[in-house]
């Protein structure tokens, strides 16, 4: 990063590369608590393509699993697939933190599961 660049200039990216990133509408249908992680949950979610995903999602400390099934979120459905703590994710949940607490995001109103978001 050059002298007078802000961070925020340092993490620009082109319309293009924003437009390689699937996020979709997902609908959580199962979620449990990670048996190797205090701060993580696992979930499956309906992104729409006719079997579900399974997303771990550092969310514990704000949600409890029961209370996230039949939610809708946002994932990114193109992510490589990563393995947390043992336990592989095939998508992130998005979630904003205020350094306190943890929201995942959703949408205002409920949509079909792998609507896209733009």
């Amino acid at each position: 990063m050059s002298q007078d660049a802000t961070p925020a200039q340092a993490l620009t990216i082109s319309i293009e590369e924003f437009r390689r990133i699937a996020l979709r509408i997902g609908v959580v249908t199962e979620a449990h608590d990670h048996p190797n992680a205090d701060r993580l949950l696992v979930l499956t979610v309906d992104v729409g393509e006719g079997s579900p995903r399974q997303v771990v999602a550092g969310v514990k400390g704000s949600y409890q699993a029961a209370e996230l099934v039949g939610k809708q979120v946002i994932v990114v459905a193109n992510l490589k697939p990563a393995t947390l703590r043992g336990v592989e994710s095939q998508g992130m949940a998005l979630a904003a933190s205020d350094g306190t607490s943890i929201v995942l995001l959703t949408p205002e109103r409920p949509l079909p599961a792998g609507s896209p978001v733009s």
